[in-house]
């Protein structure tokens, strides 16, 4: 399975820590690892997959390589921007959105629109803005995160 890691590219450390614990896990299930490639929940998550003999795919905003973090062992690059992130999306069988912006809500909305699974660890609370989605998953830890994708 492809797991799509979405979320904040400037993150505290807790949050650096839960993506980690994320990446790890994916990692340790054999799972693939696809993020945006660039820093924040997508470096964090990517180094703990990464540590753990993951494979992990980063879709670049931008057009050199050299520019996905220390941790992608496969890096696009795209020069498309926030446009990369319907590539993430529509290659990742489920994502999981971690922390985030307007930018991760891009690619949540774009992934329910997909009619694809986002599992939410502290993430955008779409029941507050009056959405509510069968495959919008709100759950509280990494361990909950992978309980989820192993039912689906």
């Amino acid at each position: 399975m492809i797991i799509g890691i979405i979320g904040g590219s400037s993150i505290n450390k807790e949050i650096y820590n839960i993506s980690y614990e994320v990446g790890k896990l994916i990692a340790e299930n054999n799972w693939i690892l696809i993020c945006g490639g660039m820093g924040g929940v997508m470096e964090a998550a990517s180094k703990g997959a990464f540590d753990n003999n993951g494979t992990t795919i980063g879709i670049l905003p931008t057009s050199e390589k050299t520019d996905a973090n220390p941790y992608i062992k496969i890096p696009i690059p795209t020069n498309m921007g926030y446009a990369r992130n319907y590539i993430i999306v529509q290659t990742a069988d489920v994502l999981v959105a971690i922390d985030g912006k307007t930018g991760t809500l891009n690619e949540i909305t774009a992934a329910l629109n997909m009619g694809k699974t986002v599992i939410s660890l502290y993430s955008w609370d779409l029941n507050k803005i009056g959405i509510s989605e069968n495959n919008y998953i709100k759950v509280n830890s990494p361990k909950e995160v992978i309980d989820i994708i192993k039912k689906l």
